[in-house]
Order: C-alpha cells, then sequence, then structure tokens
C-alpha cells in the first residue's frame, strides 16, 4: 500500500512538472510569434471537445489558431508529424467552439499553425519551426 502511495505521489509530481514545462513552452512561442508580429489572444483555450494552445492575430488580421510542440530530437519524427488526424479533428472543432463563443471573431479567415520547439544542436539554444496552415 505504502509503496502505491509513492508511486501516485511520483506520478502526481511529474504530470505537474510536465503541465508546468508545456505552458513555459507556449510561453516561449508566443514570444517567439510575438516577434513576428502576431498578437496574442487567449493561451490555453479549453473547452469540453479539446484544448488549442495559443490563440493569435497576424499583422493581415487572419485569426491563428497554434499547436505547440515540444521535440527533444528529430528521433521520432518532426512537430507535424506528432499531430495525428484525430488531433487536427479535436483542435478544429475547439477552434469551432471559440469562434461560437466569441463572435466578434467568427468573420475572420482561419488558418491553423503548428510551432515545433527543439534544442538547437548548433548553438545550444532552442530551434523554432514554424509551420503555417499546417492543416486545414
Amino acid at each position: 500500500m505504502l509503496q502505491s502511495i509513492h508511486t501516485m505521489a511520483r506520478r502526481s509530481s511529474l504530470y505537474k512538472n510536465a503541465r508546468q514545462f508545456g505552458h513555459a513552452q507556449e510561453f516561449l512561442a508566443a514570444e517567439y510569434l510575438r516577434g513576428y508580429g502576431l498578437k496574442l489572444i487567449q493561451c490555453n483555450y479549453q473547452c469540453r471537445v479539446g484544448e488549442i494552445d495559443l490563440i493569435m492575430i497576424d499583422s493581415c488580421r487572419v485569426l491563428v489558431f497554434v499547436e505547440v510542440r515540444f521535440r527533444r530530437s528529430g528521433r521520432f519524427g518532426t512537430a507535424i508529424d506528432s499531430i495525428t488526424r484525430e488531433k487536427q479533428r479535436k483542435i478544429r472543432r475547439t477552434a469551432s467552439h471559440f469562434l461560437i463563443s466569441y463572435p466578434q471573431f467568427s468573420n475572420r479567415i482561419c488558418r491553423f499553425d503548428v510551432i515545433g520547439i527543439s534544442p538547437s544542436q548548433l548553438s545550444g539554444g532552442l530551434h523554432y519551426e514554424w509551420i503555417k496552415r499546417a492543416f486545414e
């Protein structure tokens, strides 16, 4: 019994740290995209169907739904490779929910972008891969 309590506690703390790590990556992605003129509307939009990491508006007034992915290496594929058809469907449905919930954005052109973040082999910093119109 004591063993299972410790196991649950470790899993709980790992989940919390993973969530915090994810939020940190989303913050970095938002800052990166702000450098290209995008304006942040909302982080972590959640509804019963799913979640969208970032919702932004670009300089042409296009509403951009952004999925953020962190990859420690390219060994298992790129950021875009990690987004399944099911994940795309959830993001689209969540975007529809957002547009219904915030009618002031409902007449805007929308697009779905992915931003992959990975450690840079050359600089030791971070490498960003921004894929515009990753899926429609």
